[in-house]
């Protein structure tokens, strides 16, 4: 799989699958975006986060967001229990090292694996693609270079209980505008206990959980748990980012009600 910044209007991505398959003509390629927002590392994570793993296992993730190419950021092979991650050592592969078990952190040093001519803004096609396309030929991962034992890590917040309130924040806001927060269904039910909440976010207050879009009136701000199992705050047919003026990183306060 492909995920990268770099957008479709340039030769970036064609550049990167062209060198794959020059070295592995078999190779499936599917892309998962190109449309994180430029040099946002934090949105490549959670995008990467909750897409992995539906692939079957065995799949090589090629995943590039990487403001800090070219400079003392290590570029590196993660091996988990199930899947194998190509990119930069910058944070961008947080989540993935707290979903799965990590069996190993190569940095990718071995230049035979590159390409002849390494370019300091480029190493998406010159060093992570040709790395990811011969690992698909079955080379072993400690061929590749060094191992190393940590990973450079995003901080992302994490639900606090304050004042008897459950306290998140906006995760990631999708192509709707739908408000993505941190808070996951297993410690919002352990919160509420089957009570009545109140959700609130920007300056609005929507009460209680719908179980669909299709249970909210066109225009109404509702609140729901997403496909990827966090509590999301939406718009039925609209934009919640727009209508509450909200950024990543806002305040999701839950309280119960009654």
């Amino acid at each position: 799989t492909l995920l990268t910044d770099f957008g479709t209007k340039e030769h970036y991505v064609a550049s990167m699958k062209g060198v794959i398959l020059s070295i592995n003509p078999q190779c499936i390629l599917i892309d998962i975006t190109h449309q994180v927002n430029p040099h946002d590392i934090q949105e490549g994570a959670f995008i990467l986060a909750n897409t992995y793993s539906y692939f079957p296992k065995g799949t090589i993730h090629l995943s590039v967001v990487d403001p800090g190419v070219g400079g003392g950021r290590r570029a590196i092979l993660l091996v988990t229990q199930n899947y194998f991650f190509v990119g930069p050592d910058n944070g961008l592969f947080t989540l993935i090292a707290q979903r799965e078990k990590v069996k190993q952190v190569v940095v990718l040093t071995k230049r035979k694996y590159f390409l002849p001519k390494v370019s300091m803004t480029f190493h998406g096609r010159d060093i992570f693609a040709p790395v990811a396309a011969h690992l698909s030929l079955g080379i072993k991962p400690n061929v590749f270079g060094y191992e190393i034992g940590s990973l450079e890590e995003l901080e992302f917040g994490k639900p606090i209980i304050k004042e008897r309130k459950l306290l998140g924040e906006i995760l990631h806001i999708d192509t709707f505008g739908n408000l993505v927060s941190n808070i996951d269904e297993e410690k919002l039910f352990r919160f509420i206990q089957s009570r009545p909440i109140v959700i609130r976010a920007g300056r609005e207050a929507i009460h209680g959980l719908k179980k669909g879009y299709w249970e909210g009136k066109k225009g109404e701000l509702i609140a729901l748990l997403g496909s990827g199992g966090f509590l999301e705050v939406s718009v039925r047919e609209g934009n919640a980012q727009k209508m509450l003026g909200v950024k990543r990183g806002d305040t999701i306060k839950i309280q119960v009600s009654g």
